[in-house]
């Protein structure tokens, strides 16, 4: 059993879903980062909402044993990027969505 953070633009909010499913009835525990889909991306919080959103994130990624960045399409934005360096920084294992997909 691993704790792994799911990581990834808000846009593949399907795949999220879909991989968490996946990885938690493998016997993994899942961290999702929070999702309201009357506020769909970062533009619908203040300045002050996005960074405790970011910090949280932060705190789920230090709990963890693993990221599961969702790629789609190879796909990766900034925020995302970050959130990789920052689990590398911590010694934590990187997934790619990709992969495990490919691996099917």
């Amino acid at each position: 059993m691993k704790i792994i953070t799911i990581c990834g633009s808000m846009k593949f909010i399907r795949e999220m879903m879909e991989i968490s499913e996946r990885v938690e009835l493998q016997g993994n525990v899942v961290l999702m980062p929070i999702y309201n889909p009357s506020r769909p991306n970062k533009e619908s919080f203040t300045s002050e909402e996005v960074l405790i959103l970011d910090k949280m994130h932060r705190e789920r990624i230090k709990l963890s044993d693993a990221i599961l960045v969702i790629n789609v399409n190879g796909y990766i934005g900034s925020s995302t990027k970050n959130e990789i360096e920052y689990a590398k920084s911590l010694n934590k294992e990187v997934i790619y969505y990709t992969d495990l997909i490919n691996a099917i």
